[in-house]
């Protein structure tokens, strides 16, 4: 009915909430019931990484704002090992380091302009109603593991390095190079049915090109995935160092947690008896892509000069 419907709206826009004949209402998901398990949501009725328009700020006040202290964030492009990384990492009595987490695709938005207003006079805007989510998201994960650090090494961070920085400013910095030919054909061979060889090498090259840019502008530690397969110790050595821990060699004796080893690809061969398996021969100068040939020689990847530099 008319009425019905006008006073539905009149309580909506007063109060912010709506209501909902109670056989309209979805019955809520049983408490173990997996979130692939829920129905599908269209795609229309996703805010997909819409970036916000509100002020990227730091947190007002650090010591209540945020949970988590000094989580460490393990930048890379798709296909250069950071799965493999991660595993040793996680292996560390100190270290949490779960499979990706992508908390920077989480949003939080007022539906109306009352809860807009009521957030404002408390000092939140949409920016930092996200970074108190994705904080206490994080924190939980690690309380949960009973380690003292996170380590989130999700490759699309590297897109948003400063919203990260801004976030959480006591955070740490891993940057894990891999020759950029070899990303590229290994990205070529995880996404055949999605893209031409050179779609793939561009779409790679986006990535690189982000973690190249979040590594001229935040201070952390570079390290190599063909350092890390050949002298795995010298490397994690290095790691630990840098985040002020004592080395324990149980980080070369990774790979226990096999459900996140599946899907690894061309890693997946790198776990045997717990020891890392040197890496394939790198690709010679001639085999780059020309696309490839500038990140290439700012990563140190180029042996000779092989023409003028294609970026």
């Amino acid at each position: 009915m008319e009425w019905q419907s006008a006073v539905s709206a009149a309580i909506e826009r007063t109060t912010g909430f709506r209501l909902v004949r109670a056989d309209q209402v979805q019955p809520a998901a049983p408490p173990h019931q997996t979130a692939r398990e829920l129905p599908s949501v269209p795609a229309n009725k996703l805010l997909v990484d819409r970036p916000t328009k509100a002020e990227v700020r730091p947190p007002a006040h650090p010591e209540v704002d945020r949970l988590l202290h000094r989580p460490i964030f393990l930048l890379s492009a798709v296909r250069s090992g950071s799965t493999l990384l991660r595993l040793m990492l996680n292996e560390h009595s100190m270290l949490h380091a779960p499979h990706e987490l992508h908390v920077r695709r989480l949003r939080v938005v007022p539906t109306n302009g009352l809860s807009k207003r009521a957030m404002e006079v408390l000092g939140h805007n949409e920016a930092d109603l996200e970074h108190l989510l994705w904080d206490r998201v994080l924190q939980r994960e690690l309380l949960l593991s009973g380690k003292k650090f996170l380590v989130d090494k999700t490759p699309s961070n590297s897109f948003a390095f400063r919203r990260i920085q801004a976030c959480w400013p006591d955070a740490r910095f891993i940057f894990l190079l891999r020759h950029p030919a070899s990303i590229g054909a290994s990205w070529a061979d995880a996404s055949r049915d999605k893209r031409t060889p050179d779609e793939s090498v561009a779409d790679a090259l986006r990535y690189m090109r982000a973690v190249e840019k979040a590594r001229d502008n935040l201070p952390g530690l570079t390290v190599r995935y063909e350092e890390l397969t050949t002298d795995p110790e010298k490397v994690t050595r290095e790691i630990c160092d840098f985040l002020d821990l004592s080395w324990e060699s149980a980080m070369l004796n990774y790979g226990n947690d096999r459900e996140f080893v599946k899907g690894m690809g061309d890693w997946s061969d790198k776990i045997r008896s717990g020891s890392v398996q040197p890496p394939r021969d790198l690709p010679s100068d001639a085999d780059i892509p020309a696309a490839l040939v500038g990140i290439s020689r700012r990563w140190g990847y180029l042996r000779e000069d092989p023409g003028a530099e294609t970026t």
